[in-house]
């Protein structure tokens, strides 16, 4: 049985979305009508894009990501949705860009948006940066508190008459825009501010300051020049009567994650979007619910749209092939790559000798390139290896995945938080005994993790225990007692112990946790829905509505599914019920297969296949077959869930028997889960999973790697919410 726990947000106020006057609808409630309608066949293509990462005028305020999530966007935009570079402009914190100053944005929204944009064109606008809030200053009241979210901008100090750009400006600055075809997407937040574990938040200022004279005037003069005085504008942003889509990355009582992604930071919605948009443009309801579940379960956040979400993203109509990579820079057969579309789970993979295919707008293979550099952020070297069609390698060429390399040294990397003061030395010896685990001390800086931790190792201080007391936990840990933190600062349940236990102590008894959370990060390395040449899928269902799938997923590059958008479900399982797994296997030949769960708590349940004794047999799928798997699982308390679905040509038997082992040390009732044989360790994890896995056929050998083809293989992933 999975017990699964509730998972409970920070709570704030107001909206960024409710200022500009956005609808409260359910994603999730109308997802399931979300249809693809083409767009209109557009003109010019412009863009505004502001990323703040510096804040000279407040202390401690800077952020990491900010700037990435400019470059993202216009990769993006570029080379995935046809605009031109010259109709693309950046305000960043790079010294190489115009500075996001209020007078910049202002002035550059107005000369390079309004005054150019003609009726039919798109334009995209977007922030990432800190979000505050204030009074409305003229009880013009829009939100049931009266406040008004704005965008700090790089020249934004303490000042009591705040210079941010208020919510209400940018309504009325989309509202002059000529063209209906507007999409306005925000990256930050609106109250909390500091950190949050090791994630920065988007959000800084206190809320007693007032709008100045100069945001005031400028309201004034928009209004002035679009003819309409303050009751009409109150009463249109209450109606929602404004253009195009805006997407928000976070709901009005959630905050916005900078977060790490190794070697870099970014917007955990900002990052998450533009890397599906390389996958799967479809429509803005398909793009904003497929990545929730992921923002909903490492980040806390739950991304918002308004507008027609069954239009096109960006109102552009996309035919263009799902894209791993493009190249941005060409040179004969050498080129500069963009990884964007690649899943922030196995970009570690994407190292010396990965390949990937050079496809054109139809999808045909030219060519291959080969990784030749270790990858730098986002930015990878690579050379021509196939030739086929290809004489140069030139920009905008697009890339698909043909193998990844997962490096044998993979490990699962566990922040020590400060409070464990003078054991923290203890700590770090204690949980690098085990095989595969890093202990990483924190840095006297903001976030504390800066290359980024999967849990934090830490002691219940009183202050940590106060926060866990509001959020109506039906057990709280003692004061002083041992336990791990995700890298967003939330508990992981059933992880602490009692106040007296000793460093060592703790982290014997955490140990088959920590084995499961490595299984976990391993297995993730190998996650390729996207680029799996492989025609399967997978979904959940409930015992008692046996024709209703609650989620689904399948791989998307296949023929026969290339270019369908992912079909929407609500991801919700029923509290109390029962569901069990679906697998189907559109190939001709047939598969292997193994399922596995990991629930809120850290722990790991091999749901399929039920014993190892005949698991060589029962994980054969045969061709063009769907099968139900799984006990009867039932989720008796709210929280969530990951599936991961292992699908291959090849046996499964090496890793599933190892993972089964794994299950068997968490000590807890496994239903039918017999195990025979002996219990083999975490360290066992990688080579018994990639053994099975390896594309031998390929004829790579790569020291201290493994390469990984798509075309034998498919790991799928099903996060869920039980509610």
């Amino acid at each position: 049985m999975v017990i699964m726990k509730r998972r409970h947000f920070l709570q704030f106020s107001t909206s960024t979305l409710a200022t500009l006057g956005l609808s409260q609808f359910d994603i999730w409630q109308k997802g399931n009508r979300y249809g693809q309608v083409l767009a209109q066949d557009t003109g010019r293509k412009l863009a505004l894009l502001v990323g703040v990462n510096n804040y000279p005028k407040l202390e401690r305020s800077n952020l990491y990501g900010c700037i990435t999530d400019v470059d993202l966007q216009q990769e993006l935009l570029i080379h995935r949705f046809g605009f031109n570079p010259n109709d693309i402009m950046r305000l960043t914190s790079d010294p190489e860009d115009e500075p996001p100053t209020r007078k910049n944005i202002l002035e550059k929204f107005e000369n390079h948006l309004i005054k150019q944009a003609k009726p039919g064109d798109v334009v995209v606008f977007h922030f990432s940066g800190h979000g505050s809030r204030l009074a409305e200053f003229d009880g013009s009241t829009v939100n049931d508190d009266d406040y008004n979210s704005t965008l700090v901008t790089a020249d934004v100090g303490n000042e009591p008459l705040a210079r941010d750009i208020t919510g209400r400006t940018l309504f009325l600055l989309v509202s002059a825009l000529n063209t209906e075809n507007v999409t306005v997407v925000l990256d930050s937040c609106y109250s909390g501010g500091g950190t949050r574990g090791n994630l920065v938040i988007r959000s800084t200022l206190n809320n007693d300051r007032k709008v100045s004279e100069e945001e005031i005037a400028y309201q004034k003069d928009l209004m002035k020049r679009l003819n309409i005085n303050a009751e009409e504008l109150a009463r249109r942003r209450r109606d929602n009567q404004r253009k195009g889509v805006v997407l928000a990355s976070a709901q009005g009582d959630q905050v916005a994650a900078d977060a790490s992604f190794g070697d870099f930071h970014a917007g955990a919605f900002t990052y998450l979007l533009t890397q599906y948009l390389w996958q799967q443009p479809g429509n803005v309801g398909s793009a904003i619910a497929q990545v929730t579940p992921v923002l909903n379960s490492v980040y806390r956040q739950t991304p918002r749209v308004d507008g027609q979400a069954n239009q096109p993203v960006y109102f552009i109509n996309n035919r263009i092939p799902p894209t791993d990579a493009v190249i941005i820079q060409g040179n004969g057969d050498k080129a500069t790559l963009w990884l964007g579309g690649v899943d922030q789970e196995s970009l570690d993979t994407f190292r010396e000798k990965a390949t990937f295919a050079i496809v054109n707008q139809q999808g045909e293979v030219s060519g291959e390139v080969e990784l030749v550099s270790p990858r730098r952020g986002l930015k990878a070297e690579a050379k021509l290896i196939k030739k086929d069609n290809v004489t140069a390698l030139k920009s905008g060429m697009l890339l698909q995945e043909l193998t990844r390399i997962v490096p044998k040294n993979l490990k699962l990397n566990i922040g020590l938080d400060l409070s464990l003061g003078k054991d923290i030395n203890k700590a770090k010896q204690a949980l690098e005994s085990i095989n595969r685990i890093q202990a990483i001390a924190p840095q006297k800086q903001n976030p504390p993790y800066p290359n980024g931790v999967q849990y934090i190792f830490s002691r219940i201080t009183p202050a940590y225990r106060q926060k866990l007391q509001e959020q109506s936990l039906t057990k709280l840990p003692d004061v002083n007692s041992l336990c791990l933190f995700t890298e967003g600062g939330e508990l992981v349940l059933e992880s602490f112990g009692n106040a007296s236990e000793t460093v060592e102590d703790a982290v014997k008894r955490l140990n088959p946790k920590l084995k499961s959370m490595l299984a976990a990060s391993i297995i993730k390395k190998t996650l390729n829905s996207n680029s799996s040449a492989l025609d399967v899928e997978a979904g959940i269902y409930l015992l008692d509505e046996p024709g209703k799938m609650v989620a689904r997923t399948a791989t998307k590059r296949h023929l026969n599914n290339r270019g369908n958008a992912e079909e929407i479900y609500s991801r919700k399982v029923i509290l109390k019920k029962q569901f069990q797994f679906s697998v189907t296997n559109n190939e001709s030949t047939p598969v292997h297969f193994a399922i596995l769960l990991f629930d809120s708590t850290g722990d790991l349940l091999v749901v399929f296949p039920y014993e190892w004794a005949v698991a060589e047999e029962s994980m054969v799928l045969p061709a063009n077959k769907t099968v139900n798997v799984g006990n009867p699982i039932q989720a008796i308390d709210k929280g969530t869930g990951e599936a991961l679905i292992i699908i291959s040509k090849k046996p499964l038997k090496n890793a599933v028997k190892t993972l089964s082992a794994l299950a068997r040390e968490q000590k807890r009732d496994r239903g039918t889960l017999i195990l025979r044989g002996e219990t083999r360790g975490a360290d066992e994890i990688m080579g018994d999973l990639l053994s099975d896995l390896t594309d031998v056929r390929g004829g790579i050998v790569v020291q201290q790697a493994t390469p990984i083809s798509n075309s034998d293989t498919a790991t799928l992933s099903i996060s869920f919410d039980v509610g």
